[in-house]
């Protein structure tokens, strides 16, 4: 029997996969448990919809990510921070006061954990940091560290 598969079946199939098992097997686990339906031609029209509207999306999802680029390259975000001497930072600026700024002064939410920032900024100037937009779509970030008096 052809089934169509609804959820991650270990050793049989993944989600949305067709693929043909035993009848018995498909009668008395896979369809009892609603881990697959039988595979008929409206079930398949369905299946084929169904990858259609999420290619549509990762599309979408995609350009946004592109859009979203274009603009934060553009942008710098100003932090301000208390120096020492040799224009070291008292503390650090991290990539949470980073997003947040971000999030504040341009309304760009962006999660801190897509900020590729290996350690902490600890000196005054411009830094650029790469943020992770999309698994696709990397873009640059300007930060620009000043002195706070």
């Amino acid at each position: 029997m052809k089934v169509i598969f609804l959820k991650d079946v270990k050793g049989q199939g993944k989600k949305g996969e067709v693929k043909e098992v035993s009848d018995g097997y498909a009668r008395n686990v896979l369809l009892k448990n609603k881990s697959a339906v039988e595979a008929t031609p409206q079930a398949m029209s369905q299946l084929q919809g169904q990858k259609r509207k999420e290619q549509q999306n990762a599309e979408a999802e995609l350009q946004a990510a592109k859009d979203l680029k274009v603009k934060v390259e553009e942008l710098t975000v100003e932090l301000k921070s208390k120096t020492g001497e040799g224009g070291r930072l008292f503390g650090s600026i991290t990539s949470k006061q980073i997003a947040d700024e971000l999030n504040k002064a341009h309304g760009i939410k962006v999660d801190k954990r897509k900020m590729d920032l290996p350690e902490a900024i600890r000196t005054l100037g411009v830094t650029k940091v790469p943020v992770k937009l999309h698994p696709e779509v990397t873009a640059t970030l300007k930060v620009h560290v000043t002195e706070q008096k």
